[in-house]
């Protein structure tokens, strides 16, 4: 198939436009031209600005692909501008378990938010904080381009060694160096996936016929504290909790994770997130440490 990833230079969209080519399709990445990519001939591609409407259709006016993928929508002005010029079979959009805020709780499903149901506003990225921008995304998808087969992927937080953001490593390496840090949920359990899980599961989806929003994540969910006492344990140091400390990335979250069901009904099972995020904290602690 010939497919376009808007993206895929970095984090799950490495692993997505590597699984795609193990399947043989003919790839391109559009992207801002800035970070090298490491594909080499592998692949073909585009340079754009994604929040840019002009620079979108010059690119992209008229071209037609099976599969489009999009991670970098963050408005529906952004979903506007890619879906009226490019021709797609089908549009993958990366979304996130951020659409249920602040309504969080355990086994959360798709249902819980429905955006054919939720009020469309035409926005950027910078109108509305986080959650809102993504819940327009998935508005303008499934409103004014339901004539495009398309799917949501509502991911919870995505972790990995390839992880640019950091907010796991944050945790880590503050226990290792013996530095104070501000956490006001430690008992919070929450939901996570594995970059390369992420990176599969959307290849994965490419030749499926469902439509509509999904949830993905590795199965189950780990409370800060069990995360916590893991580094301790290993690193033989214990953690330093200060008001006064560097306020913690994932302050303010309260507990959730999201029911898998849809995916599991489709044909996909994922991993217990046990099965990776330890490992991935021992990597931690031994780059901490250096």
């Amino acid at each position: 198939m010939k497919i376009l990833v808007v993206g895929g230079t970095r984090f799950a969209g490495i692993h997505l436009v590597k699984e795609l080519l193990s399947f043989g399709h003919e790839v391109t990445i559009a992207t801002r031209g800035i970070a090298k990519d490491g594909f080499g001939d592998t692949v073909k591609r585009i340079i754009l600005e994604r929040t840019d409407k002009e620079s979108i259709s010059n690119v992209l006016k008229g071209k037609s692909y099976d599969i489009v993928y999009d991670s970098q929508a963050n408005s529906s002005n952004e979903v506007e501008y890619l879906l009226e010029a490019v021709n797609c079979g089908k549009y993958i959009v990366t979304s996130t378990a951020s659409v249920y805020y602040p309504n969080f709780r355990l086994l959360m499903p798709e249902s819980d938010f429905e955006p054919a149901k939720y009020p469309l506003k035409w926005c950027a990225r910078d109108d509305f904080e986080y959650d809102e921008i993504k819940r327009q995304v998935e508005c303008a998808v499934f409103q004014k381009y339901s004539h495009i087969k398309s799917i949501a992927v509502r991911f919870p937080l995505v972790i990995g060694e390839d992880d640019y953001t950091k907010r796991l490593y944050f945790y880590v390496e503050h226990i290792v160096k013996s530095q104070p840090m501000a956490i006001d949920n430690l008992n919070t359990k929450m939901a996570f996936i594995m970059s390369h899980e992420a990176g599969k599961f959307l290849a994965w989806l490419g030749d499926k016929e469902f439509c509509g929003s999904i949830n993905a994540g590795n199965c189950g969910s780990i409370a800060l504290s069990e995360i916590i006492s893991y580094v301790e344990e290993k690193a033989s140091v214990k953690a330093i909790f200060s008001s006064d400390g560097e306020q913690a990335p994932f302050n303010d979250f309260t507990d959730y994770s999201l029911d898998l069901s849809i995916a599991e009904k489709i044909g996909h099972k994922f991993p217990n997130i046990s099965t990776y995020i330890y490992d991935l904290l021992d990597k931690y602690i031994r780059t901490s440490g250096q």
